[in-house]
């Protein structure tokens, strides 16, 4: 796991901002903790080098993972990654240095690494960084797990069976198997220190299903290799496909959700939603049910770019998207409408029911302080609600009708909930992002 990449265009950085280095308009925790993680990454490896002993087979196997490493992270960099949180199997060449090697070389093997994506994608310089001392860092302390449960055996490749141990032992195998989730539950704990401190709005999650999912075929492609590689180094050929299969069906899997998803906010984009959405209220108008629409939109959002960047512009939305999506069931669906504007459907749910959860999700965004510069910035949003059967029969209908509702809010005051005053026409076209409503920017957006 590394920390996400989302690299800033440079036409969106404020001109009085685009003097000052990324890293430095970070929260100062983060920034405190990247330069700890660093530092003690340097010491690590200062130490390492005092006491370790370099030998020509392990440079060979070094170097030997290093390329395999190369190859792979350049055969899919052919056939491009989403932006946003990038999953990749590069431990399966981590883990068998970190297995098979002295510690020093789990702090070396991702420098390479990062040198390769540093010139192939200018991504910001902190963030490599810090996922380059990550990596080190959790598999130099998992290496010393290891090596010192073996006793020190297994620290290169070759020799006599009766003298080294063996990782085609059952014992060796889940030994190994348990250091290498070492390296991956502490890499991940320093990974999600990082955006917790980085994210004011909420407390993002260290996994889900499919991260857990590609942790653990992750742990066994690299004890795989490991073995592999303890037999006969010139077996590391035969492993690189299988790797280079696994990395491009994980590639296709993130392209897929990228697809589906806004990049900022992690949640769904507004075709993914209108077309879940559409057909949910389908559903409950068959069966008689009930449904709302909510249109949540940031109040003075555009004043909160020019006064504070786009850098922090980027955190309010991030946390305005966590702190919605904590307030709502499993069976809501929340999702990203463009610029400032969210939208949900909430199944089930009457006027009353409709009102209250829109009254929750205002209250707890108002109650929202995220940091910049040492001063605390306040966050409001306004919402419009309508309500199957109350204000209109289909998707097109209900965002109209809560998109009237919202500029009513809007222009009422701000910082408030409100329904429409009726029954709308509407033309067949769901309204966009910048259609029909009041926005930042615009002259309605003026109104007290």
């Amino acid at each position: 796991m590394s920390i996400s990449e989302k690299p800033m265009a440079p036409e969106e950085t404020p001109p009085e901002r685009r003097s000052s280095w990324p890293v430095f308009e970070q929260p100062r925790g983060l920034v405190v903790y990247l330069v700890v993680l660093v530092a003690a990454a340097l010491f690590l490896f200062g130490v390492a080098i005092a006491q370790t002993t370099v030998t020509t087979l392990d440079l060979v196997l070094f170097v030997a993972l290093v390329l395999c490493a190369l190859v792979c992270l350049e055969a899919i960099r052919r056939i491009g990654v989403p932006e946003g949180l990038s999953r990749d199997l590069l431990g399966a060449w981590w883990l068998p240095a970190m297995l098979l090697l002295p510690p020093l070389y789990s702090l070396l093997i991702p420098v390479p690494v990062f040198l390769l994506q540093r010139r192939k994608r200018r991504a910001m310089l902190h963030r490599q960084v810090f996922n380059t001392a990550s990596v080190g860092v959790s598999g130099f302390l998992a290496s010393m797990v290891w090596h010192g449960a073996q006793g020190g055996l297994v620290a290169g490749i070759g020799g006599a069976p009766d003298t080294h141990a063996t990782l085609a032992s059952v014992n060796g195998v889940f030994l190994a198997l348990l250091c290498c989730a070492v390296f991956t539950l502490f890499n991940t704990a320093l990974v999600f220190m990082a955006a917790r401190l980085s994210t004011e709005g909420g407390t993002p999650s260290m996994w889900d299903r499919e991260a857990f999912l590609v942790d653990c075929v992750e742990l066994c492609v690299g004890v795989t290799v490991a073995i592999l590689a303890q037999l006969s180094l010139f077996l590391l050929v035969i492993a690189v496909p299988p790797v280079l299969l696994l990395q491009r069906s994980l590639v296709y899997q993130q392209l897929q959700t990228a697809a589906r998803t806004d990049p900022k906010t992690g949640l769904l984009n507004a075709p993914t939603w209108e077309k879940e959405a559409a057909s949910q209220v389908a559903r409950a108008r068959a069966a008689q049910g009930r449904a709302a629409v909510l249109i949540v939109d940031i109040d003075h959002f555009k004043r909160v770019n020019d006064t504070y960047g786009h850098l922090f512009g980027d955190q309010v939305l991030l946390g305005v998207a966590t702190t919605i999506s904590q307030q709502l069931r499993q069976s809501d669906l929340l999702g990203r409408f463009g610029g400032e504007e969210f939208v949900v459907l909430l199944p089930g749910a009457d006027t009353t029911e409709a009102w209250q959860a829109a009254e929750r999700l205002r209250s707890q965004v108002g109650r929202m302080e995220i940091a910049v510069d040492d001063v605390l910035v306040s966050i409001t949003i306004s919402i419009g609600v309508a309500v199957v059967g109350d204000h209109g029969d289909d998707l097109v209908e209900l965002l109209t009708a809560a998109d009237l509702a919202l500029y009513r809010a809007k222009e009422t005051g701000r910082d408030r909930v409100c329904l429409p005053a009726g029954r709308p026409e509407v033309s067949g076209k769901i309204p966009g992002p910048r259609e029909g409503r009041g926005h930042e920017g615009s002259g309605a957006e003026n109104l007290p």
